[in-house]
C-alpha cells in the first residue's frame, strides 16, 4: 500500500553512482598541487654539486605549502559539484581506515594492504577527492604510527596520486563486475611499484656521500644518474614493492566486489551529486538548483515533502 505522492519502492530506478566530476578549477587545483610535487621530488636531479641535497631541509616547506593545496583541492571539487559536507565525512571515515590498515603490514616485506582500499575507494569518488583522501589516508597514518619525517610529504604526494589515477581509469559508469575488478587489480599492481619507484627518488639522494656505484651524484649529467637510480630500485626496494603489488592484487580479487558495493551504496545513499527539487501541488517544480545533475528527487504533496525533509 502506498500513500498518495510516493512512488512505490519496486518502481523506483536505481540511480547509477558516478565518480565525483571534475571541473575546471579542481583540474587547476589538481594541476597545480601535482607540479609543485613533481618539482619537490625532481630537483636534485637538476641541481649542481654545490646545492644542499637533503630533502630533510625542503621537507618543512612542502609540507607547509601541501596543506592549503589540499584544502584548494576540496573547496574547487565543491565549488565544481555543489558536494557537501557529507562528502568530507566519508573521506574522514575512509582516510581512518586507511590508517588503520597500514600498521597491519607495515615493516613486512613491503605488504601494505591499505593500497587495496585507496584504489578502490578513488574509483567510486573519483580523481579529486580521491587525490585529497590519499594524501590524507597518509597523514594520519604518519600520527598514528609515529611515522613523521621529512618523507611524510613526499608519501602523501604519492599516495594522493595512486588514489587519483584510480579515480581517472575509464569506464566509471559502465564497466562492472569480474573486468573491473581486472583492470582496478591491475592498476593496484602497476601503482604499488611506482609508489615504491617514486618514493625511492626521495630517499635516493641521502646515500650521495657513501660512494656507491649506485650513489646519486650531484651536477652529474641527468641520464647517468637515472641509469644509477634504475640500479638502485633493482637492488633496494623491489624487493618490497612487489609483495605490495601481489598483496593489492589478491585482496582487490577476492574482496573488491565486496567493497566496492559497499563504497557506491553509501555513495548513492549520501547522493552528493543529487540535488532536491520539489513540485508543488500544481504541479510546477521549484528548486533552487536547475539544470543539475540526474537523479532529482520530485514530490507532489506537501505531505511527501515533509516525509523526505525527515
Amino acid at each position: 500500500m502506498s500513500t498518495r505522492g510516493e512512488t512505490p519502492a519496486a518502481a523506483r530506478p536505481v540511480r547509477q553512482v558516478r565518480p565525483v566530476r571534475l571541473g575546471p578549477r579542481s583540474v587547476a587545483a589538481l594541476a597545480l598541487v601535482s607540479a609543485v610535487g613533481v618539482a619537490a621530488f625532481g630537483w636534485p636531479l637538476l641541481a649542481d654539486s654545490a646545492s644542499g641535497l637533503a630533502h630533510s631541509r625542503d621537507a618543512p616547506w612542502l609540507f607547509a605549502g601541501l596543506l592549503p593545496l589540499l584544502l584548494a583541492v576540496v573547496v574547487a571539487t565543491i565549488a565544481d559539484t555543489g558536494m557537501d559536507a557529507k562528502a568530507i565525512a566519508m573521506i574522514g571515515v575512509l582516510a581512518a581506515a586507511g590508517a588503520a590498515l597500514r600498521p597491519l603490514g607495515a615493516g613486512t616485506a613491503g605488504l601494505e594492504p591499505m593500497f587495496f582500499l585507496m584504489v578502490l575507494s578513488g574509483r567510486v569518488l573519483g580523481p579529486g577527492f580521491g587525490f585529497v583522501l590519499g594524501a590524507v589516508s597518509m597523514l594520519a597514518s604518519a600520527l598514528l604510527t609515529g611515522g613523521v619525517g621529512p618523507w611524510m610529504p613526499f608519501q602523501m604526494l604519492s599516495m594522493g596520486w595512486v588514489t587519483m589515477g584510480a579515480g581517472l581509469l575509464p569506464r566509471p559508469d559502465t564497466l562492472r563486475g569480474r573486468r573491473e575488478l581486472l583492470l582496478l587489480a591491475g592498476y593496484g599492481a602497476v601503482a604499488s611499484v611506482l609508489y615504491g619507484t617514486v618514493m625511492n627518488l626521495q630517499g635516493w639522494t641521502y646515500i650521495a656521500g657513501l660512494g656507491s656505484g649506485i650513489s646519486f651524484v650531484p651536477g652529474d649529467p641527468l641520464g647517468e644518474n637515472l641509469s644509477r637510480f634504475l640500479a638502485y630500485v633493482l637492488a633496494t626496494s623491489l624487493g618490497w614493492d612487489l609483495p605490495r603489488a601481489v598483496l593489492t592484487v589478491v585482496l582487490t580479487l577476492t574482496l573488491g566486489s565486496t567493497v566496492l558495493k559497499a563504497l557506491r551504496r553509501a555513495t548513492r545513499r549520501a547522493a552528493f551529486d543529487a540535488p532536491v527539487s520539489f513540485t508543488a501541488p500544481g504541479g510546477r517544480e521549484q528548486s533552487g538548483n536547475r539544470g543539475g545533475p540526474p537523479g532529482v528527487l520530485e514530490t507532489d504533496s506537501p505531505q511527501s515533502i515533509s516525509r523526505t525533509a525527515r
